[in-house]
């Protein structure tokens, strides 16, 4: 997980340095698109002397922050390299890559923080524990399922959410490639709440994988 850990900690900083080169080209009329790729493209033309029409010592602010900014992207890439290796020599993480928005960060991270999937005694106690079950709420004889508990490890949590979106844009391209459990979740729940459901689904099937040494099996209900 060192290594995770340090890729996180450099996001964060791409991000900030990011976040500074926004606000400085908002000051003289530019916004850029969101994501990391737009200011990587900005950078690089930059850097190449094709400069917005700003004073001069501005200009020579954002050279720096793009030369920071590019190194940054230089030591994630660096560190994705290093997980993307380890997972192709780990049985457990190439397994649960074939889990739909599960990647090899996602799939390292879970093999190194969870060990012994055994230790949880189901998949729901897996899910629990990453923070992804729903808050039960009764009232008037009816039980209602609220937000899900945010506790538990929040790297992986973070992890499994933000791939499952990805599942989303499959359904929407591809919907005969798709499984009727997804299809179904995507087709009754906003998208924002049905990639967390799909995420507590994906750490119930991560433990049967890693509990059992089997291949990813599509949620048929």
């Amino acid at each position: 997980m060192a290594v995770h850990r340090t890729r996180e900690l450099v996001v964060r900083q791409r991000t900030h340095v990011a976040n500074i080169i926004r606000g400085l080209l908002r000051e003289f009329g530019r916004v850029l698109p969101t994501g990391a790729e737009a200011v990587t493209a900005f950078s690089k033309r930059h850097l190449k002397g094709v400069q917005p029409d700003m004073p001069e010592p501005a200009n020579g602010v954002l050279g720096t922050l793009f030369y920071q900014f590019l190194g940054l992207n230089a030591r994630i890439d660096g560190f994705t390299r290093l997980i993307e290796s380890h997972c192709q020599r780990d049985a457990d993480a190439r397994r649960l890559m074939q889990v739909p928005g599960i990647g090899p960060i996602t799939a390292s991270a879970i093999v190194a923080t969870i060990g012994d999937a055994k230790q949880f005694r189901t998949g729901r106690d897996l899910a629990a524990w990453l923070g992804l079950t729903p808050l039960s709420k009764s009232s008037g004889g009816k039980e209602r399922l609220g937000h899900i508990t945010k506790k538990g490890n929040h790297y992986i949590r973070k992890l499994l959410i933000v791939g499952m979106p990805s599942r989303a844009l499959m359904t929407k391209r591809n919907p005969e490639k798709v499984d009727t459990w997804t299809a179904k979740i995507l087709a009754g729940k906003p998208v924002r709440l049905a990639t967390v459901a799909m995420a507590n689904k994906a750490a119930r099937a991560i433990w049967a994988m890693l509990t059992r040494l089997e291949d990813y099996r599509q949620p048929v209900a």
